[in-house]
């Protein structure tokens, strides 16, 4: 299994990423994309940049905070650090993009769609990966997937960095 994916590995995949988007999409149609705090956040963002360098001209943009919806809050601990969610444009009726980093037990995923359903009701909500790990235990798959890495054990991590966040562009997997 390998273990990490540098800078030049990770701009290749979300390039990839906007183009299979680009494709999915129209680019003169109404488009929100919203990022899961943190680093589906940051994805999001560059998701943006390289669909409006294709021509995308409508796109919404928001970035979703999951920590009161998750459903191991009690297991977090007493005081669970919870950032402001930014949803300033209409959900309802246009298609979303639910972007975030890595993909695991589909969890943090399943809160962001409750949480989603406090601010409207998009004609479609399709989720973006940077990394699918597998290990499913609720059956949400995604739409769009940067790296596939199936054979993750589940005592491992899939760490994903990003320069605006962490000083560099990396995915490492490793021992939690």
């Amino acid at each position: 299994m390998r273990t990490s994916y540098d800078a030049s590995e990770v701009a290749k995949s979300i390039e990839q990423l906007s183009s299979r988007v680009a494709s999915a999409f129209k680019p003169g149609q109404p488009l929100n994309i919203i990022g899961i705090r943190t680093r589906g956040e940051v994805l999001a963002q560059r998701l943006i940049n390289a669909l409006r360098d294709r021509g995308f001209t409508q796109i919404g943009h928001g970035v979703l905070d999951i920590t009161l919806y998750r459903d191991d809050l009690s297991e977090i601990g007493p005081r669970p650090l919870v950032r402001p969610t930014r949803i300033d444009v209409t959900l309802d009726s246009i298609p979303l993009l639910l972007v975030d980093d890595v993909l695991f037990t589909g969890r943090s995923v399943r809160a962001a769609m409750d949480a989603l359903s406090d601010f409207g009701r998009p004609s479609a909500i399709r989720l973006l990966v940077l990394v699918d790990r597998g290990g499913r235990e609720l059956p949400i798959q995604p739409d769009f997937v940067g790296l596939s890495i199936p054979s993750v054990p589940r005592d491992h991590r899939v760490k994903v960095r990003f320069a605006e966040t962490d000083g560099r562009d990396e995915i490492m997997v490793e021992p939690k």
